[in-house]
């Protein structure tokens, strides 16, 4: 059990799937992480896919028909398990092979794509599942150690500039452009990367939603690497 994580306020560790789906999130714990030290040869996985473009989602029968090696095998069954595993919680789980995502550069000022530290917003009940398999794995902070980037005054003056119309639909303009699920982090923080082989579930922002989201950014892969992600 990694001290890092155990230690954390903001993190609860789950030993089991179950545990992970039905433990509540309360106080300032807004990620829960069912932690595995995974066998299997991920990489064995990863070589053998074909990329076809920067984001290519893999299904089951694309690893079945893999030939792998009796490493690689493990992991695969591990991979399918965590599928099946969210598929009958009633989650809709993707696989994806990760060359790297969009960038958002149209402002100087802010950005919204995902390596910016931000949180997932859904009209329903919901919460985010993620796990890297392979790759650069994502990084989370409290939300004690951002500020929402709207309120950060130069900023927010040059999205008011940008919005040109009535301030009474000001906020609305922000929601709709997702400027407001974004954060920047105070100076000095440290993340915390959610690592290799650790299926994550993060608080989403959502009506029903009784703790604060989770911040959280994609990590900016690896030279020559790809990255392998389960996440719905």
């Amino acid at each position: 059990m990694s001290n890092t994580f155990s230690n954390n306020r903001q993190i609860g560790i789950a030993s089991t799937f179950s545990e992970l789906v039905n433990t509540d999130f309360n106080g300032e714990m807004n990620a829960l992480c069912w932690y595995r030290n995974l066998e299997g040869d991920f990489e064995d996985i990863v070589s053998q896919l074909q990329i076809k473009e920067n984001i290519t989602e893999v299904y089951p029968e694309d690893l079945l028909a893999l030939q792998l090696s009796e490493k690689g095998i493990i992991a695969r069954e591990i991979i399918l398990n965590d599928l099946q595993l969210l598929t009958d919680f009633g989650a809709s789980p993707s696989l994806n092979l990760l060359k790297c995502y969009e960038r958002d550069d149209e402002f100087d000022f802010i950005s919204t794509d995902v390596y910016s530290y931000h949180v997932d917003r859904s009209p329903i009940a919901t919460d985010t599942f993620l796990c890297t398999y392979h790759g650069a794995a994502s990084d989370i902070i409290s939300n004690e150690q951002a500020v929402q980037k709207i309120l950060i005054p130069e900023i927010r003056k040059k999205l008011a500039t940008l919005h040109n119309g009535p301030s009474e639909e000001f906020e609305n303009f922000l929601k709709e452009n997702y400027f407001d699920l974004h954060y920047e982090a105070q100076p000095h923080i440290v993340p915390i990367n959610l690592g290799l082989g650790h299926l994550w579930r993060l608080a989403v922002d959502h009506p029903k939603q009784q703790v604060p989201p989770c911040i959280h950014r994609a990590p900016i892969e690896n030279e020559g690497e790809y990255r392998l992600l389960l996440i719905c």
